[in-house]
């Protein structure tokens, strides 16, 4: 079965963390990844974590997640019991449509959730995966 099209069903306070990371970084891009389990046909994010943006130059514009910080989640999924399932990340002043460097750097299964974040706060949430053929398509959020 494709891993493709599962609909995410993000716990109240993951959502909240993302959200509120996104209003703390801006007018900056945020990063954090997500971790939960498929469970029935859904990914189901139980808890998101924040994490440095280490894109030098301008981060109102660009992400970057170290190496070291992508082992340290991975190996946190692991004793915790659970999936590394994403990355989210903010979109200050912009819709949450990837941009051509979010799909330039994106790997497959993973999903990808993108907070709008405007001077009042969040305007709105979407998320993303990688088709076969390396385009976004988007994700339900249950």
């Amino acid at each position: 079965m494709s891993h493709q099209f599962l609909p995410l069903d993000i716990h109240p306070s993951a959502m909240n963390d993302m959200k509120g990371h996104g209003e703390d970084a801006f007018p900056n891009e945020c990063c954090g990844f997500f971790y939960g389990e498929e469970k029935n046909g859904v990914r189901v994010v139980s808890s998101a974590k924040r994490i440095e943006n280490v894109k030098e130059g301008d981060q109102r514009r660009r992400f970057e997640i170290s190496g070291k910080d992508y082992m340290k989640a991975e190996r946190f999924a692991t004793q915790e019991g659970l999936t590394l399932l994403g990355i989210y990340h903010s979109h200050p002043l912009h819709p949450a449509i990837p941009s051509e460097h979010d799909l330039a750097v994106a790997m497959p299964w993973f999903s990808y959730v993108i907070v709008s974040v405007e001077k009042e706060g969040v305007d709105h949430v979407r998320s993303w995966q990688l088709s076969t053929e390396r385009q976004f398509e988007e994700e339900i959020i249950k």
